[in-house]
């Protein structure tokens, strides 16, 4: 036993020295048939976190023994990170619709287990995965993450990450200021937690948000601090990164002699470690820069090579699909499995006669107690309905005694504004004319103040029997606005001259407004029309309703002289409109040009004033 024991450690010992040094996956793969498949589980597990393993062949099958093991082991935490660690594998060869499914394999695993830590990570890596499907989805599961992280009890390294990825998705999105307060958040937390990964990640990170805002002194300071950390920790895929953020930096100065030389770095390193997006990356801005020097030959040669690795990637994907078929069926393998096992421990258990019987008058006494619950249960609620609806019959009965009653008090002020204050004008009117008549001999000045009394007085009885119009209806139609625009007008043909009218209208004239709204209306249009005949000049004048969709339109078009709208004051006739129209959600513009004439456009909101139209 102990030296089975001292065995076991001199491999330990000799693995973690030489991982340190180059991070081998093959000497993980070594100690397979040498150490238990506990042990060896937790050897592949302890990848999970180290970054730069992109050897993704050799991590994928590692990862899938590692699935396998779990499985035999029934450890759901187990199985939830080697889904993890096979995501990470299926990332670096671009596969990246297995990416995803494994992330989101992982995700609910965890947050079946209740593991908060690994689930927050999980939804980071999850919406870091579709930055480029989905940005929209990839923010809300990146800040999903992020918040899950913040609330647990420990604040640990994966929110360096979270931070990281949530700048560059709001950098994404062209929100540089914030893309900036999260790189930098994410900055001071690697630095506290002396993170020689995540701080190399934000000095790039932050120095491409310098490079949109042409700040490429600072972001040149950024990316060297980044590179530095990385050759002095041996980072080869840390060390290519760099060279393309060195690439983007002196493409965005033009300088594209130098941005192809470190392109160039980064592509070299990729082929040879197999960092395929890198290389990719690499590729495409190879072309880019040669086409800006105008070197269309070079450009064409690596567009060529790009569209291959473009292409390989779309079969890839094509394969990926039937994997992930694959993958689900042994997963309804292994779970019919442990259904077939369950299964014949219940037959074990029913075999015990006291014990079944027990359970079948067990079952038999909670069935007779859920029927009679359900139907106490229905009952009590169909009570419920029934009370409901005699409350809602109520409440209707007593909106429609109320409406009845505002609409006598209505009729009854209407009544007593004609009979009482309307007789008392016209009396008034009698009076005044008869003054008139009375004092022959009075001086002109009198009978006219005389006279303007008679008139206002009259007016006066106009507009109360305009106002009693509107009181006397809960609703104004189309067709009663229109008759009444048309009375207005009849009067006023009589009282000038050489003006014709006309009015118009192609909505159905069954349509109805609220009174507050007929009456606004018809004043507003009153005032146009009066202010047409007093200033304008005018030989027509024209009143059209329309619609647009739900949208009332009303204009008072005249040919008269008009006005510059820039030079002229507008009135109280104005205000008195648009306070009108406010009044009932909508609005008045003004249009006019001297010598062409004025026209005034009116409009009602059809979400709260028109929606009836």
């Amino acid at each position: 036993m102990k030296i089975k024991f001292f065995l076991i450690l001199f491999l330990f010992i000799s693995f973690f020295c030489n991982s340190q040094q180059n991070n081998s996956l093959d000497s993980i793969s070594k100690l397979e048939n040498k150490v238990s498949k506990e042990y060896f589980l937790q050897l592949i597990l302890s990848l999970e976190y180290d970054k730069a393993l992109t050897d993704s062949k050799k991590l994928l099958k590692l990862s899938k023994k590692a699935t396998k093991i779990a499985y035999a082991l029934k450890d759901k935490s187990a199985i939830a990170k080697s889904y993890r660690l096979q995501s990470l594998a299926y990332h670096f060869s671009s596969n990246f619709d297995l990416a995803i499914a494994y992330t989101i394999k992982a995700a609910n695993l965890f947050e079946e287990i209740n593991d908060i830590e690994n689930s927050g990570f999980s939804y980071i890596e999850l919406g870091w995965k579709l930055k480029y499907f989905n940005l929209q989805n990839a923010i809300l599961y990146m800040k999903k993450g992020i918040t899950i992280l913040e609330n647990s009890d420990t604040k640990n390294y994966n929110l360096i990450e979270g931070y990281n990825n949530y700048g560059t998705l709001k950098s994404f999105k062209n929100e540089l200021d914030s893309a900036m307060f999260f790189h930098k958040k994410s900055l001071s937390l690697a630095k506290h937690k002396n993170d020689d990964i995540g701080i190399p990640f934000a000095h790039t990170n932050i120095a491409t948000v310098l490079i949109k805002n042409k700040k490429f002194y600072l972001a040149e300071k950024h990316l060297d601090s980044s590179m530095q950390i990385r050759k002095n920790k041996n980072d080869i895929y840390g060390i290519a990164d760099s060279y393309l953020y060195y690439g983007d930096l002196f493409f965005e100065k033009k300088a594209y002699n130098k941005a192809i030389n470190n392109f160039k770095k980064a592509k070299i390193i990729s082929e040879k470690n197999s960092y395929f997006p890198l290389k990719k990356y690499a590729t495409l801005l190879l072309q880019k820069s040669y086409d800006s020097l105008q070197n269309y030959k070079e450009s064409l040669k690596y567009y060529h090579e790009y569209s291959k690795m473009k292409d390989s990637v779309d079969n890839i994907s094509a394969k990926n699909k039937i994997a992930e078929l694959e993958i689900e069926y042994e997963t309804t393998k292994k779970e019919k499995e442990i259904a077939q096992q369950k299964k014949q421990l219940l037959e074990k258990e029913l075999a015990i006669k006291n014990r079944n019987l027990y359970a079948i008058l067990l079952a038999a006494a909670l069935l007779i107690l859920g029927i009679v619950f359900f139907a106490a249960y229905k009952r009590n609620q169909f009570k419920k309905k029934q009370l409901q609806k005699e409350i809602d019959l109520k409440d209707a009965l007593a909106t429609i005694k109320t409406q009845n009653r505002l609409q006598e008090q209505r009729l009854r002020i209407s009544r007593d504004l004609h009979d009482n204050i309307g007789s008392q004008l016209t009396f008034i009117i009698s009076s005044v004319d008869n003054l008139k008549y009375i004092t022959k001999d009075a001086n002109e000045k009198l009978k006219d103040k005389l006279s303007n009394i008679s008139s206002f007085t009259s007016e006066t009885i106009h507009q109360l029997r305009d106002t009693i119009w509107a009181m006397n209806k809960n609703e104004v139609t189309v067709e009663d606005l229109h008759a009444r625009i048309l009375s207005f007008i009849e009067k006023a043909k009589n009282a000038t001259e050489n003006i014709e009218f006309s009015i118009d209208y192609n909505i159905d004239k069954n349509k109805s407004f609220t009174s507050l709204e007929g009456m606004n209306i018809f004043r507003v249009v009153q005032e146009a029309i009066n202010n047409a005949i007093k200033y304008a000049n005018a030989t027509n004048i024209s009143v059209i309703f329309s619609k647009n969709k739900n949208n009332l339109h009303i204009s008072i078009i005249d040919n008269g002289n008009g006005f510059d709208i820039k030079k002229v004051a507008l009135g109280n006739g104005l205000s008195n409109m648009e306070k009108r129209m406010s009044e009932i959600e909508g609005n008045v513009s003004v249009n006019s040009e001297i010598n062409k004439g004025t026209a005034i456009q009116l409009s009602l909101n059809p979400k709260k004033a028109t929606n009836n139209l």
